[in-house]
Order: structure tokens, then sequence, then C-alpha cells
């Protein structure tokens, strides 16, 4: 959530700085200009009604206790309309504070300074190609062939038994997932990350803390009977454990990890790009997230940008880094970076992992503080990164890997699957 200070003392450049996500925020930043102006002048009649009532309550004390309770008639008058008055000014405070908590949470992120202007995906800026790409043979097979061929997922059944988006992993392919979740783990420890294995359903405030309500309210699974969300990342547990806390300035940065099953409803998403493990409703995925002082912020973005890099090249796969325009950051996010991997078979670059920094915006919603050394608590900055989405990276080893022999598992991952080849 936008610091309401930032949009009463610079309020132009928060209008502007949002026409980088192609957004014309004037009326809505205005209408909440005048809302907070409002809710403000409510709150200081309030103060000034309450305080009066109080001094008038200590002075009809001491009549009384002076015999003089006569006198103290028409001060008990004039309280008693005070507090209709206080009741009045309350209701309209509620009103203003309604209003303007509809009004805020409709502004996304400010987008930093780097973010290149554009519309969408089209638009993102590649800033890194690491790794050949080598073009397929002419006979090579997409993912889903090979999966049928080597009898490693099943699409057909998964299908069947819960619907399109959910496939399931068999024999070699279930151990070769299992390996990878356990290589990403691994590799965020040895990067410093502390793993937790968190819920896989949150309430309504963690979904608002870090930014999924109300903006992707309907990309969420969500149980109405008990008012549940399914996670559609591990951020969202990972990230509100530290909800309504005070963190110490040693403590940071706070660096976790986790792993977990995602959810994600993907309203709207047909045709050939989400064809076999392109785009699924359930799908595995290692997180890492930091919480940081904000002057430290953008340098464990780059920390956390090269983890995601030094995966990708064990893994032996071909990525690019893309900075995302304006149009395709997400709601949320300040700065974000893209890593995708080349899907030889496809013949096009697959996004396994985004990178962000939110700044304070999680951490306003979250109430995410840290106390410093002069004793003041301020807005800590949040991060997080998918380190790494499976789907896509298996499509990407099945798709590259494959050869006469069967399917090469890359070096880095041969001790944790216990075999060289899918055959």
């Amino acid at each position: 959530m936008i610091d309401i200070q930032q949009i009463r003392d610079h309020s132009d450049e928060v209008i502007l700085r949002l026409k980088v996500r192609n957004m014309d925020a004037g009326d809505l930043v205005n209408g909440l200009k005048e809302v907070d102006q409002s809710k403000r002048q409510l709150q200081k009649q309030l103060d000034d009604t309450l305080a009066e009532i109080n001094a008038l309550a200590k002075e009809i004390g001491v009549l009384f206790k002076t015999g003089k309770g006569a006198e103290a008639e028409p001060l008990k008058e004039k309280s008693a309309a005070l507090k209709k008055q206080a009741k009045d000014l309350q209701e309209q405070l509620d009103e203003a504070n309604a209003k303007f908590q509809e009004l805020i949470v409709r502004l996304p992120n400010l987008p930093h300074p780097s973010v290149p202007a554009g519309k969408s995906d089209a638009d993102n800026l590649v800033i890194q190609k690491t790794g050949k790409v080598i073009p397929a043979a002419p006979d090579a097979l997409p993912h889903w062939d090979l999966a049928k061929k080597y009898d490693i997922i099943d699409f057909e059944r998964g299908t069947k038994i819960t619907g399109a988006g959910f496939p399931v992993y068999k024999g070699l392919g279930a151990r070769l997932q299992r390996a990878l979740i356990t290589f990403f783990l691994d590799e965020a420890l040895i990067a410093g990350y502390t793993e937790y294995q968190p819920p896989l359903l949150v309430n309504e405030d963690s979904a608002f803390g870090t930014g999924q309500l109300p903006d992707k309210d309907g990309q969420m699974y969500h149980v109405p009977s008990d008012n549940l969300y399914l996670i559609p990342t591990s951020e969202v547990p990972v990230t509100n454990l530290f909800r309504d806390t005070i963190l110490q300035e040693d403590e940071l940065p706070v660096k976790c990890t986790a792993y977990s099953v995602c959810f994600r409803r993907e309203a709207g998403s047909y045709g050939k790009d989400v064809r076999g493990l392109n785009r699924l409703h359930q799908f595995d995925k290692v997180e890492i997230v930091q919480i940081t002082r904000p002057e430290n912020s953008y340098k464990a973005l780059d920390e956390m940008v090269t983890h995601v890099s030094g995966v990708l090249k064990k893994l032996e796969l071909p990525f690019r880094t893309t900075r995302l325009c304006g149009g395709d950051l997400g709601f949320a996010a300040a700065l974000t970076y893209d890593m995708e991997v080349w899907s030889a078979a496809q013949g096009r670059w697959l996004e396994v992992s985004s990178v962000s920094n939110f700044e304070s915006y999680q951490s306003n919603r979250l109430k995410l503080r840290y106390k410093t050394a002069d004793g003041k608590n301020r807005l800590a900055h949040t991060l997080n990164g998918s380190a790494l989405a499976l789907p896509r990276i298996m499509a990407a080893l099945l798709e590259n890997n494959q050869s006469e022999e069967g399917i090469l598992i890359p070096k880095a991952l041969q001790a944790y699957t216990g075999f060289r080849y899918i055959q």
C-alpha cells in the first residue's frame, strides 16, 4: 500500500510514475487526497470534542464534590449534547475511513525509475542472455509428447480425477520432480536462507497483506465456508509470518525459503501456450523471501537474481533475464526481473522465475516494521522470488536434453535423482 504521506506531499509525482503502468490515476489520487483531508478534519473535530467532554466531566465532578450540584446541571446538558455530536462525528469518521481504504487499495505500487515503459510482456527489456541456444533437431518432441513416450507424466488421468491443469507425475517423472524440489531447497540453504514449511491455505488478512486481495481475488481458489484461500505461492504465508511484527535492526536481513504446492485458477487462459506444463492450476515451487532495511533492498534484489541465475546455470539450461515493463509489472511490485529458459522443441522462452522488490508496499499493509538504533520504527522492505517454479523447468529439461539414449539428467541433479537418464 502506498504511504499516504507520499500522496499528500508528492501527488503529481505519484500520478506521473503510475503512467508507466499505463494507468491514469489522476482522479483516484485526487479523490484520495480529498477523503484524506476530510478524514483528518473529522478526526481533529472528534478529538477536540472528546477533550471538551473530558474537561466538562472533571468540572462537573468538582461541582458535585463541593456541594454545587445545581450549577452542574447546565454543564451536564452541554456534555450530553457534545456526546451526541461525538457519536455523529465518529460515524462520519468511520465512513471516511472506509472510503479511504476502498480507494487506497486500488492504487498499485509505484514503479522503480528503471522500469521501462510498455504495455505487455512483448515490451519487457532483455538485459542478459546466458548459455547457448541450440536449435532443436527436426524430430525433437515437445515435453507433452516426451512425457507420454517415457510414461512419466499423465495429463489425461489428471484431467479425469480433477480437471485440466492438474497433471499426475509418475515413476521417474515423480522422482525427478522430488529431486528438483530438494535441489532447489538445498541451494537456498547454502545461500543462507532458513527453510519453512507453511500452510497451504491462508486467511483474508494474509492475502490482503501481500497484495493478492483485492487485486487477484478471481485468480485464487477460495473456500467460502471457512473464508480461506489456497495459496498462489508460498510468498503469501511466509511473508505473513512477520505481519504485525517489529523486528530489531540487527535481525535484518531476514531470509526465508519454502517449498509448497501452489494453486492458481488462471481464469481466461487458453490456447497452445498453455499446453502441457506451460500453465497449470496446481504446481510445485520453491520460493525465497527477504526482509531488509530500505537502503539495502536493491542490493538484496541483485543478490536474489544472482542466486536464481546460479541455479539455472547448474541445470545447464540456456536462459535470459528480463526487466518487466510497466504494463507487465505485478500490482504490488516496484521492480521485477524474470528469468526465462529456452524451450527447444517449442522454440520459445518460458518464464520460470520472477524476482521482485516490493519496497514498503507490502510491509505497509502488513504493518511490518523494524526498530532502528535510535529507537524509531520504520517500514521494512520485502522481496520475493521463485527459486524455482518446477513445471517449465521440467518442460525445458525434457525438451533440451532429449537424445537417442533418452533424457539426460544434468550432472548437478544426478546425485538427487539416482539416475542419469530417463529411458
